[in-house]
């Protein structure tokens, strides 16, 4: 079972769709924000479009065929978020016509979070050699 995700993922990274290709050509080999990205991973029981996931996050180019599945959509993004991921979806056209604001908002959804809870002991306010 586990040949047939891998095989499907490997299947879309051989036909992409043109916006697909464009935005592959931004991310990968470390070249946006040195990040890695993966494209068409098998991801849970999904294939996502783009991950990465040293900030947790995935990338969906949504072409025609999305706007039939919004619900299914719905219920694998809200699958994929309680696994701490974060997801941004684009149009084909956004990505073809605007490349730049594309890769704008991506940069801002790559900002690493702040860790969610304080450090244990509070560091001195004094510089080294200072007496109190």
């Amino acid at each position: 079972m586990i040949k047939e995700p891998r095989q499907f993922a490997r299947n879309l990274r051989k036909a992409p769709t043109s916006a697909e290709d464009v935005l592959w050509q931004a991310l990968r080999g470390r070249r946006f924000q040195g990040l890695k990205f993966r494209r068409q991973v098998p991801f849970l029981n999904y294939t996502v479009d783009f991950l990465c996931v040293e900030r947790k996050l995935i990338i969906e180019i949504d072409g025609k065929q999305h706007e039939w599945y919004a619900e299914y959509d719905a219920r694998r993004t809200e699958e994929i978020e309680r696994h701490g991921f974060a997801i941004i979806r684009f149009t084909n056209g956004e990505v073809m016509n605007d490349l730049e604001s594309v890769m704008g908002m991506i940069a801002k959804a790559a900002v690493p979070s702040e860790p969610s809870f304080p450090h244990p002991w509070p560091l001195s306010q004094m510089g080294e050699g200072e007496s109190v």
